[in-house]
């Protein structure tokens, strides 16, 4: 998914590549009637701006419209028009399906569109791919981690992932590595943690249940015991009864695989209650202020010891340019703080032992080169992380673009 908090330092390198996408992505005529008349080509992001995950996603839209302003709202002689679009409702407090297809539709049926970010839920991906593909619109994800929508790897489903691209053709592409890498860190981190005997619980939704079936898929490696994996019902007022079943089964270690909006504090308040000397773990659609910080929504302070987050990037301050997008995000107002931001913030990072040997190939200019495991007890104020090299994605994204064949648009 995850985690996932790039997008804006992505668009940066990929608004150099647009005048190419525009004059060949979708149709000749629709490209020449746009840099004829308009000059204007068309970007729209689908993201869920509403509920938990908004800790991160905001974030995202400010990124995006930064990079934009950086470039002057320009690719070479086309202006760009960007639009924001809300795949979440109140009532999900998440992402809706019904929403995300209507999102992917919008961007389809406009024929100056080039190129359409988002989803940021993996569920929310699969809804939107076909859609997109059909109309030959690329998109990328900057969170998006399960496995099956770009590979059949373990952990897919059956059918994936060429039931995703009706054309045959490949148009999404995601800039953060796939589950499989994330549940390889997760293991690592539980080992170094001293665990032994694991309950999981998943959300259900395709990246929460597809990672923790990679989990028991991998445990062995790890010499960890899953106890139990289960999925949970996100709108459980409580989850005591599912404390009390892993106390039962000996459980010293807790994850809870899925996005926090899916009862991701009260599942850990719950386990906490229950077990309350183990260590509770979460991907990256965990590590968000909206878990980590009492002040935002999150779990008790006096639970930050315990928990722990996976993040399959660095901080943004570690990529060339990164300290200064970072400075232009707060000089335009982008990074203003709010109450939880001013707290005092502490955090763990540790790199994955044996991480660079267990990232497979994913192409030349998104390959994952660092896992890290990181104890958040506060949000990172800018809430945005990068992906790999500047000057690689350009060059990727040229690729993408002008290229017919699936196996360059499909990266990881």
């Amino acid at each position: 998914m995850v985690a996932r908090k790039t997008a804006g330092i992505f668009l940066v390198g990929a608004l150099i590549a647009l005048a190419g996408c525009g004059s060949s992505s979708k149709s000749t005529s629709t490209s020449s009637k746009s840099s004829s008349s308009s000059k204007t080509i068309d970007i729209y992001s689908s993201l869920p701006l509403q509920g938990s995950s908004n800790a991160q996603t905001i974030p995202m839209v400010n990124g995006i419209k930064l990079a934009l302003a950086l470039a002057g709202g320009k690719a070479g002689p086309w202006t760009v028009s960007y639009t924001s679009l809300d795949d979440s409702t109140a009532a999900a407090g998440g992402y809706d399906a019904t929403q995300t297809a209507a999102d992917a539709r919008k961007a389809a049926s406009d024929p100056k569109t080039v190129y359409y970010i988002g989803e940021f839920n993996s569920g929310a991906s699969e809804v939107s791919i076909p859609i997109l593909n059909e109309a030959g619109v690329p998109q990328v994800s900057p969170a998006n981690t399960y496995v099956g929508l770009t590979t059949n790897d373990p952990g897919s489903a059956p059918g994936e992932p060429g039931k995703y691209y009706p054309t045959g053709k490949r148009t999404y592409l995601r800039i953060v590595p796939i589950d499989s890498i994330q549940a390889a860190a997760d293991l690592e981190a539980m080992k170094q943690a001293g665990c032994t005997r694991v309950a999981v619980a998943n959300d259900k939704t395709p990246y929460g249940a597809g990672l923790a079936d990679l989990l028991e898929l991998t445990k062995a490696d790890y010499g960890i015991d899953i106890t139990s994996n289960t999925g949970i019902d996100p709108k459980a007022p409580n989850f005591r009864s599912y404390a009390a079943t892993i106390k039962s089964q000996g459980a010293n270690c807790f994850e809870f695989a899925g996005i926090v909006s899916n009862g991701g504090v009260q599942i850990t308040k719950d386990v906490h209650t229950a077990l309350p000397t183990a260590k509770i773990f979460g991907p990256d659609g965990m590590c968000t202020s909206s878990w980590t910080a009492a002040s935002a929504g999150g779990v008790p302070a006096s639970i930050d010891p315990l928990i722990e987050c996976t993040v399959a990037t660095l901080d943004l301050s570690a990529y060339p340019g990164g300290k200064t997008f970072l400075r232009d995000l707060r000089l335009r107002g982008h990074g203003a703080r709010t109450e939880h931001d001013r707290e005092p913030r502490t955090e763990r990072r540790q790199q994955v032992g044996g991480a660079e040997s267990a990232v497979r190939d994913q192409g030349p200019q998104f390959r994952a080169r660092h896992l890290w495991v990181r104890r958040e007890r506060r949000h990172d104020a800018e809430g945005i992380r990068p992906v790999q090299g500047r000057s690689q994605r350009r060059s990727g994204v040229l690729q993408d673009c002008h290229s017919d064949k699936g196996s360059q648009v499909d990266e990881s």
